[in-house]
């Protein structure tokens, strides 16, 4: 289930009379129910793991034309960078004792998981378009990150 399809089931659920909702599809879980301050609240089933699960719900990086131009200043920063497909929080591993998904220097494959977006207490992993070299990480572990955002300054290989 992607990003779009769970939008679109708040959105019904929210106008539906329901009151309760739980949703399992495969390792996806979601529950949902009315009757909060803020209105419908959506909740990833806990898992037998006290760290929390990424839910299998691949976001695409966004990477058309974001290139960083060299300054002189710091030659550090250029390059082509891997944006955020959604606005949400960044964490760097799947859970805070194991180690982040990938590190300034690493080697990544297309399709490799680079970070965790959270977005209304789902979990979206963003995975790499292209093979390439992390050469900087821009966000911190926790830091809320904007649509279109830069995570990565990459190199494509």
């Amino acid at each position: 289930m992607d990003f779009k399809e769970v939008k679109e089931l708040i959105r019904i659920f929210d106008k539906s009379e329901l009151s309760k909702l739980k949703l399992k599809e495969g390792e996806f879980e979601l529950a949902m129910q009315k009757g909060f301050e803020g209105g419908t609240v959506v909740t990833q089933a806990p898992t037998a793991v006290a760290a929390p699960a990424p839910v299998a719900v691949p976001a695409p990086a966004s990477t058309a034309n974001n290139t960083v131009t060299c300054s002189t200043e710091d030659p550090s920063v250029c390059g082509d960078t891997i944006n955020a497909p959604m606005v949400g929080t960044y964490y760097s591993s799947p859970s805070p004792e194991a180690p982040a998904f990938v590190k300034e220097g690493d080697t990544v494959k297309k399709g490799q998981t680079l970070c965790i977006l959270e977005a209304m207490k789902i979990m979206n992993e963003v995975e790499a378009e292209f093979d390439c070299k992390i050469l900087k990480v821009l966000v911190e572990n926790s830091a809320p990150v904007e649509y279109d955002m830069p995570l990565f300054l990459v190199e494509k290989i």
